[in-house]
């Protein structure tokens, strides 16, 4: 018999803007609360550039106002509900998991860890991209049972993720392709310390590149833009196949650089990456491109180690040979 459910959630959202939660449901006590409180840099980074796009605020806030202290009581009858609904879910048959660690070279905007403990078993399930094919239907039940949405269900919507989106190569999809808004890249010193800042904002909509470059964008930009990222097969950064160079072998620095890009489509849906040093397989192949573009080293290669980008050329083409 099922005696404890944990859901542990990770969002990641601008650089130092991120929001840890367990959800515990104790179906041996008969209640559920959260476990884990808010981690990570508090409400002092909420504030970001005025040229950022800040879509992910209103979500992260949120998020932070739903952890309480409440205890949610459960009785008999919703335990054996609940019981029944969940095992004729099958939620985790013939699932794989994914990797899902507190710390990781290169992380996602979501990630989530399920852990289910029996009364002779226990399992636990991580995923970032793979959902569980009921996942929705899971949601659903625990909005029913709770009267909240556990699984931010209502947010995972505003985020690219494969849950509601089809991430290809040459794009986000929901019932069509989606367009973009901003695309935001940062690249930043982590010792000495130093306070993220934006590098290139790119402005879709207000034709405007500022940071690094400031300019008109025009119709060319975008076009070009639009190309190297499906070139390079930007989209699918999210993805663990391109972070084989980052799972071979850990950057020479260890207390260098880190990134982040963000790209925000139509309706505010966030496609969001960052990384401690290491990066996804093409990034490299990309850089040096825009580096025969613009003459500037805007994704800053040179803070990579000759050993790495040896590695990062030989994954990177093993990828845009596929």
């Amino acid at each position: 018999m099922i005696e404890k459910i944990e859901i542990t959630q990770r969002f990641n959202f601008k650089r130092l803007n991120r929001h840890y939660e367990c959800f515990t449901i104790d179906l041996v006590n008969k209640n559920a609360y959260y476990k884990i409180s808010e981690r990570g840099s508090g409400d002092k980074f909420l504030t970001e550039h005025s040229l950022c796009d800040d879509s992910w605020i209103e979500i992260l806030v949120d998020l932070r106002c739903k952890m309480t202290s409440e205890i949610h009581n459960l009785s008999d009858s919703q335990i054996d509900e609940f019981l029944d609904d969940f095992n004729n879910l099958n939620l985790f048959e013939g699932f794989v998991s994914e990797d899902f660690t507190y710390f990781e070279k290169i992380e996602l905007i979501y990630s989530c860890n399920v852990i289910i403990y029996s009364t002779d078993n226990y399992e636990e399930y991580s995923f970032k991209n793979n959902f569980p094919s009921n996942w929705i239907k899971f949601g659903e039940i625990l909005k029913d049972l709770f009267d909240f949405d556990v699984l931010h269900l209502n947010y995972q919507k505003q985020l690219a993720t494969p849950l509601y989106y089809d991430i290809r190569k040459d794009g986000i999809y929901g019932d069509d392709k989606l367009s973009i808004k901003t695309i935001e890249f940062g690249h930043y010193q982590t010792y000495p310390y130093e306070l993220p800042n934006p590098r290139l904002i790119i402005n879709f909509e207000k034709n405007t590149i500022e940071g690094y470059i400031e300019k008109e964008l025009t119709s060319s930009d975008k076009e070009l833009i639009l190309e190297l990222f499906e070139r390079y097969h930007v989209y699918m950064w999210i993805f663990d196949e391109y972070h084989n160079k980052s799972n071979t072998r850990d950057p020479d620095d260890l207390e260098g650089y880190d990134w982040y890009l963000e790209i925000v489509f139509e309706k505010n849906i966030i496609w969001h990456i960052f990384g401690y040093n290491d990066y996804p397989d093409t990034y490299v192949h990309m850089a040096r491109e825009v580096i025969e573009i613009t003459g500037m080293d805007l994704l800053e290669i040179n803070t990579i180690s000759d050993g790495d980008l040896e590695l990062f050329e030989r994954f990177g083409d093993l990828k845009l040979a596929d």
